[in-house]
């Protein structure tokens, strides 16, 4: 266990390194003297030691989220000179988003567990009150809605895309309400889905529901609950600041949780693209279950492989 000791004399130096990073302001380096430089490079240098210190220590989780986000501020600061290129960018999304995915995971567990609290309480309500579902007419008519799918799919992808990278982002922004709408809409999307697979079921259609699923929603679903936990996030640094000021707090969980954001893009295009061209396609429904299974296997090894990483962030 870290000693008070040790933290008392650690935390000047990141104090000092956060008083540079903040004087540097939108001039960036520029705003630094000679001497400040080379203090600034020894600092970023100490504290990255220092986070890898405090990572050993599983109760000294709130100064690894401090030292995490210092780190970045800091590390922005020193490169932000150089010209982004396609190699920072796979870098990123190879080496540094998974470590960001797990720095927010019980974030993210919380919003799957929220939305699957909606999706229970939508199948109960159906179970009671079957009346409760005779608003979905295709299903009253024993007839599924992705046939309107099959006739348009470059455009339908296209919308299915754009609707679902907005709906992230408005998961994204509600966190600002003190992650209220962020809970709002994973609770009222699980109601839905609970409702349709009970109405469903009913109707002896569940097994034409989770055939047009499976294939997408192994990325979908996914992507959604990361969006929200990077809601959440926001939320977080506006509610417990913890030793910063909150208006800092906010902005840095506002950066934290953009750059969390940005790993459900590529899922949610995967997902359109699946969602229009394979999903209400006539394939066996074991290939479309054993595409699930491998896209889901293959996002949980890709994102697993930050769980013991560093977790200094190069942007």
């Amino acid at each position: 266990m870290i000693s008070t000791r040790w933290l008392a004399k650690r935390k000047p130096h990141w104090q000092r390194l956060e008083q540079l990073v903040y004087r540097s302001g939108r001039r960036g380096v520029a705003a630094l003297d000679h001497d400040e430089l080379q203090e600034l490079g020894l600092l970023y240098r100490q504290t990255a030691s220092d986070l890898a210190t405090v990572r050993e220590d599983i109760t000294s989780r709130p100064f690894t989220s401090y030292l995490n986000q210092l780190l970045a501020r800091a590390h922005n600061l020193i490169y932000m000179g150089r010209r982004p290129n396609w190699s920072g960018i796979v870098s990123f999304y190879a080496n540094t988003y998974p470590c960001i995915f797990w720095e927010a995971f019980p974030l993210v567990l919380l919003s799957a567990l929220v939305f699957a609290a909606g999706g229970i309480a939508g199948a109960v309500v159906t179970l009671r009150d079957p009346g409760f579902a005779h608003m979905i007419d295709t299903i009253e008519k024993r007839e599924m809605w992705t046939h309107s799918i099959l006739a348009v799919k470059p455009m339908a992808a296209s919308g299915i895309m754009t609707n679902n990278i907005a709906v992230g982002f408005m998961m994204f922004a509600a966190g600002i309400t003190a992650g209220l709408g962020t809970l709002w809409m994973l609770v009222t999307n699980g109601l839905l889905m609970g409702v349709l697979a009970v109405a469903t079921a009913r109707a002896g259609m569940a097994l034409q529901l989770w055939d047009f699923v499976a294939a997408h929603g192994a990325l979908e679903l996914p992507a959604i609950f990361i969006a929200a936990g990077a809601g959440l996030e926001i939320a977080r640094g506006l509610l417990f600041p913890g030793m910063m000021p909150r208006k800092e707090s906010l902005r840095q969980a506002g950066s934290q949780g953009a750059k969390l954001l940005l790993g459900t893009i590529p899922l949610l295009v995967i997902a359109g693209v699946i969602e229009a061209f394979i999903s209400p396609v006539k394939i066996p429904t074991p290939l479309k279950f054993l595409l699930s299974a491998v896209l889901f296997a293959a996002l949980v090894l890709y994102l697993s492989s930050g769980m013991r990483k560093p977790a200094v962030q190069e942007y």
